[in-house]
């Protein structure tokens, strides 16, 4: 029997590269974006049989989105394995005193909302299956251990992130649900194209930072993907091993 896994986020960057991974990899994936058309061209790219991608639609910020796009997997693949919290968004880099309510919320529901109502339905399906169980891995970046400038909604978002893993970490043990959350920093993807021109440094520098494959992050969701239910990584950071965190500030 496959291993079912739901990636959101998947048109692009990240979320695409770790989907087409877990396809390779063996799973049907659901691959999940608020546009339709990169996903379908994201399966067409995977070569993968219409028996094993499905590209559904959805804002994971909209509780009725979610709902559908979960029905929906638990309906064509009958389980789920494996859900990866990829989707987010942040705000424009301007000052705290300067951002808008709206520019706020909307980072809060890409970022901690539609990962806390993903983490919901996915519970509901992995406690009531047969075998019972899965894994949910979220996104957490490295900025939910330190910020950059201008950085306020993304910063507190991811910082977030961290306690609802570890929350779903405790009180999921006892439906063979495993939590995991990866921190990236500087994947090359069109996200993080700007850092190769320079961005702002704590100490008000600009500076061209380094970026690493972003297959190195697909191929670490497999890998916490793959491990046995009784076993888990809570947290790890893959990142370009010179780009400025160590020290950061």
């Amino acid at each position: 029997m496959d291993k079912v896994a739901i990636v959101t986020g998947a048109g692009s960057g990240i979320g695409k590269a770790s989907a087409l991974a877990l396809l390779e990899a063996g799973y049907a994936v659901v691959l999940s974006a608020r546009r339709l058309e990169p996903l379908e061209a994201a399966i067409a790219e995977s070569g993968a049989p219409a028996s094993k991608a499905l590209a559904i639609s959805a804002d994971v910020g909209d509780r009725d989105a979610v709902k559908a796009l979960f029905a929906k997997t638990k309906e064509t693949f009958g389980r789920l394995d494996v859900v990866f919290n990829n989707a987010g968004t942040g705000a424009p880099p301007v000052p705290l005193e300067d951002l808008t309510y709206e520019q706020w919320m909307t980072v809060v529901n890409a970022n901690l909302t539609g990962t806390f109502l993903c983490t919901q339905e996915a519970i509901r399906i992995m406690k009531d299956q047969d075998p019972m169980g899965g894994r949910i891995i979220n996104n957490g970046s490295i900025s939910a251990h330190a910020p950059r400038p201008n950085s306020a909604p993304y910063t507190s978002t991811k910082h977030a992130v961290t306690g609802l893993t570890k929350s779903t970490s405790l009180d999921c043990r006892k439906y063979d649900i495993a939590c995991s959350q990866i921190d990236i920093g500087n994947a090359a993807t069109p996200m993080t194209e700007r850092m190769s021109g320079g961005v702002p440094q704590a100490n008000g520098d600009v500076v061209a930072e380094p970026r690493m494959d972003v297959k190195h992050v697909a191929d670490a969701v497999v890998y916490m993907a793959n491990l046995p239910l009784d076993a888990n990584v809570q947290f790890m950071t893959v990142m370009a091993t010179k780009m400025p965190f160590v020290g950061r500030g």
